[in-house]
C-alpha cells in the first residue's frame, strides 16, 4: 500500500509522451494526430502479459470493472450472485446495478468468502460467485474454483487488492472466467482512478469491450462513427493519461510487492510472539500483496484498543477496527435490494463474518516502513494487551 508512494519521473515521462506525439486524450481514433501513441492499449498488452492472460481491458475504476464482467456475462435481472459478508461495498453495488441479486456469505479467517458456505446458497436462479481477496490474502480460490466448476457457475475475481499476488504460482485474477482490478489512489499501483479485467475467453472480451464503449464493436472496416454494435452499453472507458500513468506503475508492481511482503514480515517478526494475538490464515500456496497485517485479538473492545494506542504515535490502521462498517454487509441497511435478499434467503446470515471482522486489526504496510515501525507498533500492542 500504495502505488501512489512511488509515483515520480517514470509516470512524467509516460504523461509527456502522449502531449509531444499529439496530446490526444481519448484511447480511440485521432489516427493523424497522435503519432502513433496508445497509451491504453499498450497498458492493457503488458497487463495481459504480466497475468498470463490472454486479453486485458483498461476502464474508469475497479467498480466498473465489476459491472462490466457482469454484464460480458450476461447477469441481470432474476439472476443471483454470490459473494462475501466483508468486501467493500462496490461489490455488492455493482451486483445491484446490473439487476441481479447479492447473496453475501461469511468469511473464513483468511478474511476471504468459506468455500464451505458456498453449496448451500446456491438456487437455481445462481449465476456467479464473486470473490475477493481482501487486503492482499488470496482467497481459498482453488476450491471455490472446483464448486463453480460443479455446478456451472461463473467465476469473477475481485482482485481490488490482489494485483501481483498469486496463488499456487496463478496470478490473481486469472483463477477465474473475469479478474477484475482496481487502479484507484490507495491500491498498490494506481492511475488515480480506474480499473482492468483480464480474459482467457475471446468472446467475453469482445462482449466487455463493446459494452464498455456504449456498444462500439470498434469494427477496422469501418470509421468509428458508422461503427458497428450488436448490444448497447455504457462508457467505462479508461482514458490516456491514466493509461501512460499505469505503464509506468505497472514496471514498479514487482518491486512493490516485494518490498511491503518483506516490511510486513519485519511488522509481524515483532509482535508475533506477544500473548492473545492470532495471525491471519493464510491459504497454503499464496504470494500474498501484503497490502495490510491482520492479526485478530480476543474481543471488539481491545481491538479499538490496540487502534487507540497506534493512533496516540501516528500510526493508523486499515478498515479494522474503524471503517469495518464501509466493508461488511451486515451494516449496508442502507441498500434495499441487500436488505431484501437477506430477508428472503436464510443462508444471509452474518454472524460469524462479524465475531471475526470485530476482532481484527489491520495495520497498513507501506513501501517505504517508517524508521523503528515494527518495535513501535509491538510497544503501542504491549500497551493495549495490558490495559
Amino acid at each position: 500500500m500504495p502505488g501512489y508512494e512511488v509515483i515520480g519521473e517514470e509516470e512524467q515521462r509516460e504523461i509527456n509522451e502522449v502531449f509531444a506525439k499529439g496530446g490526444v486524450l481519448f484511447r480511440h481514433g485521432f489516427e493523424p494526430m497522435r503519432n502513433g501513441c496508445f497509451k491504453v492499449k499498450e497498458l492493457e498488452t503488458a497487463f495481459a502479459a504480466q497475468m498470463n492472460s490472454k486479453f486485458a481491458l483498461g476502464v474508469t475504476s475497479g467498480t466498473a470493472a465489476l459491472r462490466v464482467a457482469l454484464a460480458a456475462l450476461n447477469i441481470g435481472k432474476g439472476d443471483e450472485v454470490i459473494t462475501q459478508s466483508f468486501t467493500f461495498v462496490a461489490t455488492v453495488e455493482a451486483i445491484i446495478e446490473s439487476g441481479a441479486t447479492p447473496v453475501c456469505l461469511n468469511i473464513d479467517k483468511t478474511l476471504n468468502l468459506d468455500p464451505k458456505e458456498i453449496e448451500n446458497a446456491i438456487t437455481p436462479k445462481t449465476k456467479a460467485v464473486i470473490a475477493v481477496h481482501m487486503l492482499g490474502t488470496p482467497a481459498r480460490i482453488d476450491q471455490i474454483k472446483q464448486i463453480c466448476d460443479k455446478h456451472n457457475l461463473f467465476l469473477i475475481e475481485d482482485t481490488a487488492w490482489g494485483c501481483g499476488g498469486k496463488f499456487k504460482n496463478k496470478p490473481l485474477g486469472s483463477w477465474g472466467d473475469i479478474g477484475a482490478f482496481s487502479f484507484d489512489y490507495a491500491k498498490i499501483i494506481t492511475t488515480g482512478e480506474g480499473g482492468m479485467l483480464i480474459f482467457n475467453d475471446e468472446i467475453l472480451y469482445k462482449k466487455a469491450h463493446a459494452w464498455h464503449d456504449h456498444g462500439h464493436e470498434n469494427n477496422p472496416s469501418v470509421p468509428r462513427w458508422e461503427d458497428t454494435r450488436s448490444s448497447s452499453g455504457f462508457n467505462y472507458r479508461m482514458m490516456e493519461l491514466q493509461g501512460a500513468i499505469g505503464l509506468a506503475q505497472l514496471r514498479k508492481l514487482p518491486e512493490i510487492i516485494k518490498a511491503q511482503r518483506k516490511n510486513k514480515e519485519l511488522i509481524w517478526d515483532a509482535i508475533n510472539d506477544l500473548p492473545e494475538i492470532e495471525k491471519r490464515e493464510v491459504p497454503k500456496g499464496s504470494y500474498e500483496t501484503a497490502d495490510a497485517l491482520i492479526f485478530l485479538v480476543k474481543n471488539s473492545n481491545l481491538a479499538k484498543k490496540c487502534r487507540e494506542e497506534l493512533l496516540k504515535v501516528g500510526v493508523s490502521t486499515k478498515i479494522l477496527p474503524e471503517a469495518y462498517t464501509w466493508h461488511f454487509a451486515g451494516s449496508w441497511t442502507h441498500i434495499k435490494q441487500l436488505m431484501k435478499s437477506k430477508k428472503t434467503n436464510s443462508t444471509n446470515d452474518y454472524t460469524k463474518s462479524e465475531q471475526i471482522i470485530r476482532r481484527a486489526v489491520s495495520i497498513p504496510i507501506s513501501i517505504h516502513l517508517p524508521k523503528g515501525m515494527p518495535s513501535i507498533v509491538r510497544t503501542c500492542i504491549m500497551n493495549a494487551l495490558n490495559e
